[in-house]
């Protein structure tokens, strides 16, 4: 009985985090959709350095571990497939492995990472700082100005990341891996090219789209939850971070079911 009661009240506490997660994700979308203007100088300021910090300044990280998987990959189908005649099969298999599934997981990895902890932490010291009070004192709704802009910057920065992954992966890992092979490389693009559709590239967006979603959104509702002190500023982090690889990671799952299976 104990057992039963334990797990309803974990459950309950779940459902509670999920529906804190539901009002951060309406509020930013009725900040984009119908609150734009107000105070847009700021916001769109924040949104910008947003953006800078979690896309621009990680693209270094991002090029050298896609090449490193793009070659690792590429030489692996480059040195079976040719043997058994299945040249074909290569743009396949680039495109069931980095567009479908590695370029969006890793880019959102690496976000949560370098930007989902910087997020939550910073969030957390203004909390614990009384700025966050101090916001509300003057009128302004920390939820549009500190959360909003972030949550889409996020958003944005995991959707430029994953395609950018998913180039440097396949186009750059042909380059270090496929000379010497016995594949010309515009087979190699012509067979990526016949098996990358319609379905493949929405997917890829979506994902992306929403893995930036969950980062912001579960970044910034732990770092909001940081009360008085400074010392629940690294708890906070490392729930931000764990909630949001289980989330990134339940959401991969779900959407792989529903559209390739």
């Amino acid at each position: 009985m104990e057992t039963l009661k334990t797990l309803g009240r974990e459950l309950l506490e779940r459902a509670k985090v999920l529906f804190e997660f539901w009002k951060i994700i309406v509020s930013t979308a009725e900040s984009v959709l119908f609150r734009f203007n107000l105070g847009r100088k700021a916001t769109l300021d924040v949104l910008l350095k947003q953006v800078y910090f979690t896309a621009f300044e990680a693209l270094p990280i991002i090029s050298w571990i896609a090449l490193i998987i793009g070659l690792i990959i590429v030489t692996q189908a480059l040195s079976i497939l040719p043997r058994l005649g299945g040249e074909g099969l290569i743009g396949e298999i680039l495109v069931w492995v980095l567009i479908r599934e590695l370029g969006p997981v890793f880019a959102s990895v690496i976000v949560i990472a370098r930007s989902g902890t910087a997020m939550a932490s910073e969030l957390g010291l203004m909390k614990s700082s009384n700025e966050v009070s101090a916001l509300e004192v003057m009128g302004i709704d920390p939820m549009h100005y500190l959360v909003a802009p972030r949550v889409l910057g996020t958003m944005i920065s995991v959707f430029v990341l994953t395609f950018y992954f998913e180039a440097i992966s396949i186009l750059g890992g042909y380059l270090l891996a496929g000379f010497g092979k016995n594949i010309a490389f515009s087979v190699f693009v012509d067979s990526i090219m016949q098996a990358m559709g319609f379905v493949e590239v929405s997917v890829s967006l979506l994902k992306s789209l929403l893995f930036g979603l969950i980062i912001g959104t579960v970044s910034s509702y732990y770092g909001l939850r940081v009360k008085r002190s400074i010392t629940e500023i690294p708890q906070a982090t490392t729930k931000a971070v764990m909630g949001s690889l289980r989330l990134v990671f339940v959401t991969d799952a779900v959407i792989t079911i529903l559209f390739f299976i």
